[in-house]
C-alpha cells in the first residue's frame, strides 16, 4: 500500500493507526477533514488526532471502517461489539458520523 493511500488516526494516548484512505472515508467527519479546501494540517499530512477517543475505541472504529467497506453492499455479517465498549463507541460514532 502506497503512503498516499493511507491515513494515520491518532488516539488520545498517542497510539497511531495507519489505515487505508478509503476505509477512513467511511466517516463523514474524517472525509471532511481530509478533503476540505485550504491548508489544514489534516489534509496536508493525512493525520487526524482524536484527543477524546481512547486507543481501544479507535481500534474498534478502524475495524468497523474496514468491515463497512467489505460488507457495505449487503451487510451479510454483523459487526461484533463488546458490551463494555457500547457507550464509548456510540459517542465516538456520533462524532465521526459513521
Amino acid at each position: 500500500m502506497k503512503k498516499e493511500d493511507t491515513v494515520k488516526l491518532i488516539s488520545a494516548e498517542g497510539f497511531e493507526f495507519v489505515i487505508h484512505k478509503d476505509a477512513a472515508m467511511v466517516s463523514q467527519t474524517i472525509r471532511n477533514m481530509l478533503t476540505s479546501p485550504g491548508n489544514f494540517a489534516e489534509s496536508q499530512h493525512r493525520e487526524v488526532t482524536f484527543p477524546e477517543i481512547s486507543t481501544t475505541i479507535l481500534e474498534k472504529i478502524c475495524q468497523y471502517f474496514h468491515w463497512n467497506l467489505q460488507f457495505a453492499s449487503g451487510k451479510e455479517t454483523e459487526f461484533p461489539i463488546e458490551p463494555e465498549l457500547t457507550l464509548e463507541l456510540m459517542m465516538a460514532a456520533n462524532y465521526l458520523h459513521t
